[in-house]
């Protein structure tokens, strides 16, 4: 094995190389691809993306001056916020990480510390890691899993073992040798996948730990788990799989032997204080209770908000892999701010947030654009669902038309939640075809802005009942 195999990968030189080509135009161009609008967020994330590529060309002297740019996304819901982060983050290949506000206490009470989040992103960020080392070593791997494989189908003579008192022939080797080649050919033609071999792997039943190991108890559970690991070896259990499932446990654990580890969690925690990326959504539920006459601690307010300052202000969170600091780490915090406004929120943290973008709320011109430019549209996504049915679906323009007038009709009648009204409408008027698919002799069918007021008139018309239904 080459022993700097694994000491500079090629995927980071490649990472690297593909972060320098990615101006804010480009960023913004590749959004645009999947996201409809909202033309200042796009702008506020490339921007965010870019200066950390600058900041990586600095000196040593002032990179570590250089602090990441926060994001504050202020929006209803279903505008775009989430899936500008998430697919910012694909496009860099940045470990990233959602976390919901509202789902963390203050230390001290029953729940999950804020620190877990840096623990969850670490996880992340490390499977990240072993997945393209192991791509770099798969070809060697999968050689290795095959010569196992053939050992389980075809099992080497005593005589070949090196068992005292077992001698085997030339001629008994080279017939062995040659068997073995045959077997080989064979697996590599599939003619051995209905066969069974019995290998050995890690058992993964949960442990006491696992199992009382409740919310906020994640880091005193690792460290225990640890300890025992220590103590007390591995245990495995023999398993009889299929040729073909036995064959990728084999290459996974192959591929595991050839990492080294060392490495691997040496890029994971750089890549974690590099380029980590933590969305906080919901950052509106932790704003304390102004008013209302209620009393008591705000165990999932105010206090997380504290809690979180140093996180993202910088500090260091201690992990099962080692010390994180968070100084280089973007935080992009989002919030629809209806019953509250981003001052009410405690000033120090307003302050770790200095760049505020404020998302549009969407009309009916940007649902028909939603329904039909991005790769991923609605319309695509349906259609593309009932062709594995065999039934070709098609929408007229008019069809398209009706559905986004009803959607930010429903949207200003009732709650505005931004373009998911767009997947209950169509769900709502597409489900009698959804159901009756397999079975449906006709297979063209056209959607026309007749047929859904057809099937949606009694709803619409009816604003009480929309309410529930729509």
């Amino acid at each position: 094995m080459n022993d700097t195999a694994l000491a500079e990968p090629a995927s980071l030189d490649a990472s690297d190389t593909f972060m320098a080509s990615l101006t804010p135009k480009q960023i913004v161009t590749e959004l645009d691809k999947f996201i409809v609008g909202q033309t200042n967020a796009k702008r506020a994330v490339g921007i965010a993306l870019r200066n950390r590529w600058r900041r990586l060309q600095l000196p040593d002297s002032l990179r570590d001056e250089v602090g990441p740019k926060n994001i504050l996304m202020i929006g209803p819901t279903g505008v775009g916020k989430t899936e500008i982060a998430r697919r910012l983050a694909k496009l860099s290949k940045s470990p990233f990480i959602k976390v919901e506000a509202s789902k963390y206490t203050e230390v001290g009470y029953v729940g999950r510390d804020v620190e877990s989040m840096v623990r969850d992103l670490v996880e992340l960020s490390k499977n990240m890691v072993k997945e393209e080392m192991e791509a770099t070593f798969r070809e060697q791997a999968r050689d290795l899993a095959i010569e196992k494989l053939l050992d389980l189908l075809l099992p080497p003579p005593a005589g070949m073992q090196g068992k005292p008192g077992f001698n085997l022939d030339s001629n008994g080797k080279l017939h062995y040798e040659q068997t073995r080649e045959k077997f080989a050919q064979m697996l590599k033609e599939g003619k051995l996948d209905d066969r069974e071999v019995e290998i050995q792997v890690r058992d993964k039943t949960p442990t006491i730990v696992d199992m009382n190991a409740g919310a906020g108890m994640e880091e005193m559970g690792n460290n225990i788990k640890d300890m025992l690991g220590s103590i007390m070896p591995q245990k495995t259990t023999s398993k009889k799989l299929k040729v073909p499932d036995a064959f990728k446990v084999l290459c996974q654990e192959e591929a595991e032997k050839l990492l080294d580890q060392d490495i691997v969690m040496q890029e994971t925690m750089k890549r974690v204080e590099q380029n980590g990326i933590i969305f906080i959504d919901e950052v509106d539920k932790i704003i304390g209770r102004q008013s209302g006459g209620t009393s008591g601690p705000d165990v999932s307010r105010e206090g997380v908000q504290r809690d979180l300052l140093p996180i993202v202000e910088g500090s260091s969170v201690n992990t099962k892999y080692g010390i994180v600091k968070t100084d280089h780490i973007l935080f992009i915090a989002a919030g629809a701010f209806h019953s509250a406004k981003p001052s009410d929120l405690i000033p120090e943290f307003q302050g770790r947030f200095p760049i505020r973008v404020e998302l549009d709320s969407l009309t009916k011109s940007d649902f028909i654009r939603i329904l039909t430019e991005p790769d991923n549209a609605l319309v695509k996504q349906y259609t593309a669902l009932l062709k594995t049915e065999n039934v070709n679906l098609s929408f007229k323009e008019d069809a398209i038309d009706q559905i986004a007038e009803m959607s930010a009709l429903v949207n200003q009648r009732t709650e505005n939640i931004g373009a998911r009204r767009l997947q209950t409408i169509m769900e709502k008027f597409l489900e009698e075809i959804s159901f009756e698919a397999p079975d449906l002799e006709e297979k063209n069918i056209t959607i026309d802005a007749d047929y859904i007021r057809e099937k949606l008139k009694d709803i619409i018309q009816d604003e009480d009942l929309s309410r529930y239904i729509l």
